[in-house]
């Protein structure tokens, strides 16, 4: 402890007299020997010793990272403006899409600063909604978080899960709908799950062995299993409904179709493709009987028909298809397809009254429709403008659905959808203090480096003038299958006002455009990625929008890889760069909690010679370089991510401090009691956006002018 005391008052003493242009002095972790050998290559990892969470050297380390941050950006004069202008943005009413169960309505509000959302229950849309939790009082500092919620079928009970600081083990416990007591059920070391009734008497879950003492937060995630418990008993006493011993790095979701009739098991051991197997559901000693073959395409079950299952899959069908398969004959040859394959690809799928909901996206915007059972198209859904639409809520029994629609400058609206009628209208529009008339929002798409065209959308106050002047802010994911959509947020307000301009790229690796688009991002295609990002900032600085030194470029998670391959590559594009809970060391993500399931997208350094290579080609902790002038960055991560854990940030930003030269800061801002980023409390998102936009806007130039309270 006194050591972390000296590193503290040490590096506030250096930091604290410096100016913008001074260079600062960076705590100096210990540089190890450790050598790994890869297919006969040595590859030294000097911050190996950054990975042990629980060591006194990480938290010396943590502790005066942070204070040379913080002593940093205490120098930019208008943060507490900024902080006080986000606390007044973010500072309005905004609802959660209802659902309906049993007779009851649920939904979560937020009446601006609340750390977490409450969930409201009513019997009808004409009553008041009553509190039936409220998060915010599970802790003082509002870090312990709702996830999962479940009412039985019935109405009885009421089933919900609770993370604490951000992490992903989350824990399950169970409530009394009428009386409002808890019961004493309640299930531990739960990750990676759903809560599924049967009845009113139990709930299937998911969840792994305790871990080890110390390896909660970072040991690997293996020999996951599906568990159903029984009210009224202890977890020790819940049955093993699936398992695999002989692969314990596979997942296991299992859910009962809301006719109640099967019990459906998906297997996966990656984030895309998966197996299906099937039981009926109460039926505790039948066997399973697979539906569908892992794991190279991918099978959601949408809900039962008739005895039948309705799945929406890209088997034989790229940008994904409605089927309906028999139990009895689950064969691809016996399978009645009810929505082909079309143009665009496939989202979501939801049963509404007699109807089969389905969106599509086109160019990386949603479109929707309603089917009837037999896939004929009854009728569009229209939107107000291009965007997005999520969280349909619906079920087959009910002539009324809800939905959400947003957009860059279009906050988040829901609309309650008669079915009778086919109308929208609005149930709840957010009232946030910006005027959305000041801003225009383009599509443009430019050519990749190998001559792929890929969109991207460009949002900036009318009046901009393309002098190649504008500060300019880039940012992507490019992975997963995962589609970046145009979506509200309060936290780009600010630099909006200012005259930035924000740039959202659909980069190959997502869903966008089906499957291809995916696999054109994956493995050995990974570059693609990376050069799509590339020629995006190219594209924009040739078209006069800005500069190198006026571009800052941000992305989480997959994005934080994004974020760190480029600015390691091209780092002469970018001014500004800001990876957030970042994969960063490509050798070894596999190796930490659930990271051995992203290999689908990545490789793994230890499968072939030929991986080996392509990962460290491009891994940015393996890729930064002595004698580089590196862009001003702020590494972003926090203590509980238990999905990248943070010694990716904390090895990558050691080495980069050790070899960056020039005058542009190289930083890290390490959260505490949060993790991968669900379940952030508002103060904490406030505190956070703060610091990036800041730094963002310093490092650019901008002299923002906000109105102080």
């Amino acid at each position: 402890m006194k050591n972390l005391f000296i590193l503290m008052a040490i590096a506030m003493l250096v930091n604290a007299c410096a100016t913008k242009h001074e260079p600062i002095t960076y705590p100096e972790p210990k540089r190890g020997n450790h050598v790994d050998v890869y297919f006969g290559t040595e590859v030294a990892d000097p911050y190996r010793w950054l990975e042990d969470d629980n060591s006194d050297e990480t938290a010396l380390w943590v502790a005066a990272q942070n204070v040379t941050t913080q002593s940093y950006l205490s120098r930019i004069k208008f943060r507490e403006d900024l902080r006080q202008r986000f606390e007044t943005i973010w500072n309005y009413p905004r609802v959660g899409t209802p659902f309906k169960e049993a007779g009851r309505y649920y939904l979560f509000r937020n009446d601006g600063l609340q750390n977490q959302s409450v969930l409201y229950t009513m019997k009808s849309l004409d009553e008041t909604p009553e509190v039936l939790l409220d998060p915010n009082n599970f802790s003082t500092d509002g870090t312990i978080s709702l996830g999962n919620i479940s009412p039985s079928p019935g109405g009885k009970y009421f089933a919900y899960s609770i993370s604490r600081g951000g992490s992903d083990w989350n824990e399950i416990v169970v409530m009394d709908l009428e009386t409002r007591a808890l019961l004493p059920d309640t299930i531990r070391w739960v990750k990676f799950s759903g809560i599924s009734w049967l009845n009113d008497e139990g709930f299937f879950y998911s969840a792994y062995d305790a871990p080890a003492p110390g390896q909660a937060l970072s040991g690997s995630n293996e020999y996951h299993k599906l568990y159903y418990h029984k009210l009224g008993t202890p977890q020790t006493a819940d049955v093993i409904i699936f398992q695999n011993k002989e692969f314990p790095k596979r997942n296991y979701y299992g859910g009962v179709t809301d006719g109640g009739s099967f019990l459906v098991v998906r297997e996966s051991q990656a984030t895309s493709g998966n197996a299906l197997y099937l039981r009926p559901a109460g039926d505790f000693k039948a066997p399973f009987k697979k539906i569908a073959d892992g794991f190279d395409y991918d099978y959601d079950v949408i809900d039962e028909l008739n005895g039948k299952l309705l799945v929406v899959t890209n088997y034989d069908a790229p940008k994904r298809k409605v089927v309906l398969i028999d139990p009895a004959a689950p064969s691809p040859e016996n399978w009645k397809t009810i929505i082909p394959e079309a143009e665009n690809v496939l989202g979501g799928v939801s049963l509404a009254g007699p109807y089969i909901y389905a969106d599509y996206v086109v160019d990386a915007s949603n479109r929707a429709y309603f089917f009837d059972y037999e896939g004929n198209m009854v009728k569009e859904l229209e939107f107000p403008t291009l965007g997005t639409t999520g969280g349909f809520s619906g079920d087959k029994d009910d002539p009324e659905a809800f939905y959400t629609f947003t957009s860059f400058t279009f906050p988040s609206t829901i609309y309650r959808y008669d079915l009778n009628t086919h109308t929208s209208e609005k149930y709840f529009a957010s009232e946030v203090q910006f005027n959305p008339e000041e801003y225009v929002t383009e599509q443009v798409f430019f050519t990749s480096k190998d001559g792929t065209k890929v969109p991207m959308f460009i949002v900036y106050k009318k009046g901009m003038q393309r002098n190649g002047k504008n500060p300019l802010l880039m940012y992507g994911y490019g992975g997963f299958n995962i589609s970046v959509m145009p979506s509200f947020s309060v936290s780009r307000l600010p630099f909006l006002e200012q005259g930035g301009i924000y740039v959202s790229v659909n980069l190959r690796g997502g869903g966008e455009y089906g499957k291809k688009w995916h696999e054109a991002g994956q493995k050995m295609n990974k570059q693609n990625v990376f050069d799509d990002f590339i020629s995006a900032a190219e594209y924009l600085i040739a078209e006069q929008y800005t500069n190198p030194s006026k571009i800052a470029i941000m992305g989480g998670s997959n994005g934080g890889l994004l974020v760190g391959a480029a600015m390691t590559q091209r780092p002469d594009l970018f001014k500004v760069a800001i990876p957030i809970v970042g994969v960063l060391d490509m050798l070894r993500y596999q190796y930490f909690t659930i990271g051995w399931a992203w290999a689908a997208d990545y490789g793994r350094s230890d499968e072939s010679e030929e991986m080996f290579r392509y990962l460290l080609a491009y891994s940015p902790l393996h890729n930064v370089k002595s004698g580089v002038a590196y862009p001003s960055t702020l590494a972003v991560t926090a203590d509980h991510d238990d999905r990248v854990v943070p010694a990716h940030t904390f090895k990558f930003m050691a080495e980069l401090q050790s070899k960056h030269t020039g005058k542009n800061p190289v930083l890290v801002r390490i959260e505490t009691q949060a993790g991968h980023g669900a379940g952030k409390p508002t103060s904490k998102l406030i505190e956070e956006n703060t610091d990036i936009y800041s730094f963002i806007m310093y490092e650019l130039g901008m002299k923002p002018k906000f109105a102080r309270k």
